[in-house]
């Protein structure tokens, strides 16, 4: 068979694919995370991304391939999560302005839709890093401009293209060092080839392998999810705020010390939520509950294994942004002059953002990276003239920046990169300064804190000259892992001892949901003890995944 022109049916065809086969592989690629820490979400992020630039394809019945390559960069723009997500759309995005207004395409007309995604994708990046997507996306883009120069058959250009991705994935440990440290290709570079190992599937008419397990929970989950009626129901009538979903990876030692049995498992986990779903074969476990403890669901998982993908959404946010749109559409109110919009995991320390006059909170950060549109919401939901946005987290960052770019109102983002960064941030903040002069005071406040964290590994590893094992708690300074320890309090004892010097005054202790009472009191008793000029302040933060996080001034 031979393909001479792509049209907007084929390209149809092979956003689905490659959207379908990035579903089907996004725990593999979550799995990749160079750090063992258990949110590694550049697979969740990519595919969520990815769904949502396939959904909005799905609307168009066109065979115009320039509206089909369109519709699918402005639903990858929106649904963008997490830096993979963001680079993913830029790609996209640069690929659709890349063929201009044509209605079909040929090996040339395509080679040079590719070219131009690259080109955007870098120009989108402050500071592109070789090694990563950027790469995988750099060397296919190339191969596909050669090849276009002898090459009329779109199937075989595209199985060269693919190849030469392979290739380059390939590659990627020799241009980042900490890939081939810890023995990994990158992840988002593996997600670009996944999907275009869909796109060349779609043009051959085949069709790819898919994880059974995946697929039968995703359905699942979807009828699940059908039976609610939000439209009907009041918020407080949500017993169980957070939809939570995680995959266990199975691991030998832990199920000889824990047998896993189904059934039990599934006993545990309906006494802390429900609209329960487990899923298992032989290697893994997929789990959907609804829970006001989210945090108690992953703990129980963790005991047979590791965590390699996990989407933790706040319901009643959602629920209160969909009555909240239709009642602004009804009655619009007047814009305030300031708002603050803020991302935080942890219904303790989104009511410390509230406390400190955030309008609005995204429920979201280290465990599910809020997107393009989400953000995009809670800028409407704000409702203010002067917006300043706070990611609290450096893979948020992009697709804020996207989200005020794209914005009517006068947006700004403060780059914070951590919790600490943005409560630093926010206590700058001056509602009589303008916008620009708010920025550059909150952005040299975050820069005055430290941050440290705790949490635990979901696998062995060494990195850093750190040897980590799987389960053991790691302390974690300005994002660098720096000590290790079986015990959560001996960890946290060790990072302070490495984040707080002469000079520093003031410890503030966020502790997680994992944390109890008398744990956190022994904390502040050992600093008090061990470092008598500084002050302690603790705030019971709720947060899932990190036991404790440490800000330094």
């Amino acid at each position: 068979m031979t393909v001479e022109k792509l049209d907007g049916v084929t390209l149809t065809q092979m956003v689905l694919s490659g959207a379908h086969h990035l579903a089907n592989n996004a725990s593999k690629i979550d799995a990749l995370n160079v750090f063992p820490v258990p949110d590694g979400d550049t697979g969740t992020n990519m595919n969520l991304s990815m769904t949502s630039g396939a959904n909005e394809v799905r609307k168009w019945t066109t065979n115009n391939v320039s509206e089909v390559a369109n519709a699918f960069a402005k639903g990858l723009l929106m649904g963008a999560r997490g830096n993979s997500g963001v680079i993913l759309s830029q790609i996209f995005r640069g690929f659709a302005k890349g063929m201009g207004k044509k209605e079909e395409l040929t090996v040339t007309d395509l080679a040079e839709a590719f070219d131009a995604g690259v080109v955007t994708a870098y120009k989108a990046v402050m500071k592109p890093v070789e090694g990563t997507i950027l790469t995988v996306a750099k060397d296919a883009g190339k191969k596909a401009v050669s090849e276009s120069k002898n090459e009329t058959d779109i199937i075989i250009f595209m199985e060269k293209v693919l190849a030469e991705a392979k290739a380059s994935l390939k590659r990627t440990p020799d241009l980042l060092p900490v890939l081939k440290e810890v023995g990994v290709v990158d992840s988002g570079g593996q997600g670009l080839v996944t999907i275009y190992e869909g796109f060349l599937a779609a043009l051959k008419g085949e069709e790819l392998p898919e994880d059974s397990t995946e697929v039968k929970m995703e359905e699942m989950i979807n009828a699940e999810h059908h039976k609610v009626t939000q439209d009907f129901m009041d918020t407080s009538e949500i017993v169980f705020g957070y939809c939570t979903e995680f995959m266990v990876k199975f691991e030998e030692e832990k199920l000889a010390e824990n047998p896993y049995n189904e059934e039990d498992f599934r006993n545990e986990l309906s006494e802390l939520g429900d609209s329960l779903l487990v899923v298992s074969d032989e290697d893994i476990v997929k789990v959907h509950v609804h829970s006001e403890t989210p945090g108690n669901c992953l703990t129980l998982g963790q005991r047979f294994g590791s965590l390699v993908n996990m989407k933790i959404e706040n319901m009643r946010e959602q629920h209160t942004a969909l009555v909240g749109e239709k009642d602004t559409k009804a009655v619009p109110k007047e814009k305030a002059d300031y708002a603050i919009v803020t991302v935080a995991m942890g219904s303790g320390l989104k009511a410390l953002f509230e406390s400190l006059g955030a309008s609005v909170v995204i429920e979201g950060g280290q465990t599910m990276n809020p997107s393009t549109q989400d953000i995009t919401n809670a800028i409407k939901k704000a409702n203010s003239k002067n917006i300043l946005i706070l990611p609290n987290n450096k893979n948020i960052l992009m697709a804020a920046d996207q989200a005020a770019e794209i914005a009517e109102e006068n947006v700004k983002v403060v780059p914070t990169k951590t919790i600490p960064q943005g409560i630093s941030a926010m206590l700058a903040f001056h509602p009589e300064s303008d916008i620009d002069e708010n920025r550059g005071v909150m952005d040299e406040a975050r820069k005055q804190v430290k941050t440290g964290q705790i949490t635990y590994a979901i696998r062995d590893t060494q990195i850093d000259g750190i040897t980590i094992e799987n389960g053991n708690f790691m302390g974690i300074d300005e994002g660098k892992i720096v000590v290790t320890h079986k015990e959560k309090a001996e960890a946290a004892k060790l990072l302070l001892k490495e984040i707080i010097s002469d000079n520093d005054e003031i410890l503030t202790i966020l502790y997680g949901d994992d944390v109890d009472d008398t744990e956190v009191k022994a904390l502040v008793t050992y600093v008090e003890e061990t470092y008598e000029d500084v002050e302690v302040e603790v705030h019971n933060g709720k947060q899932p995944i990190y036991s404790y996080i440490f800000s330094v001034e």
